[in-house]
């Protein structure tokens, strides 16, 4: 089972990157996927679910409404798209699989993540 994470770089205030989380080893469909970041200094925290059960989005507050995450089961990705990128939005960004492939109370746990990606890292600066 491989997670590989990609898309990062440096981009302005304002601007906007795509990460694609690229997986193998199982299909897209098994497991819920969740999008990580952790900044210099801090605990890694969670960006963004989707559930491959019924295709369920979730957001943290930090991100919503500027994030969005999405699966494409024919290329077996789930990719973040990022708009109006804030210079706090800097950080290694990482993709995992959950243990279920539907979002239960846990799901922002991310002790319950089995698989991680190796992370990419996205810097916003002016």
């Amino acid at each position: 089972v491989q997670l590989q994470a990609s898309g990062g770089g440096s981009v302005q205030p304002g601007g906007s990157l795509r990460l694609s989380c690229a997986i193998s080893g199982f299909t897209s469909g098994a497991h819920a996927i969740g999008w990580f970041r952790q900044a210099p200094g801090k605990e890694r925290e969670g960006v963004s679910y989707i559930s491959s059960s019924d295709g369920t989005t979730l957001y943290s507050n930090s991100v919503k409404g500027r994030f969005t995450i999405s699966r494409d089961k024919a290329k077996n990705t789930v990719d973040l798209q990022m708009n109006s990128l804030k210079p706090e939005d800097t950080a290694v960004y990482y993709c995992a699989s959950y243990r279920h492939p539907y979002l239960d109370g846990a799901y922002d746990s991310k002790e319950f993540y089995t698989y991680w990606g190796q992370g990419t890292l996205v810097t916003v600066s002016s």
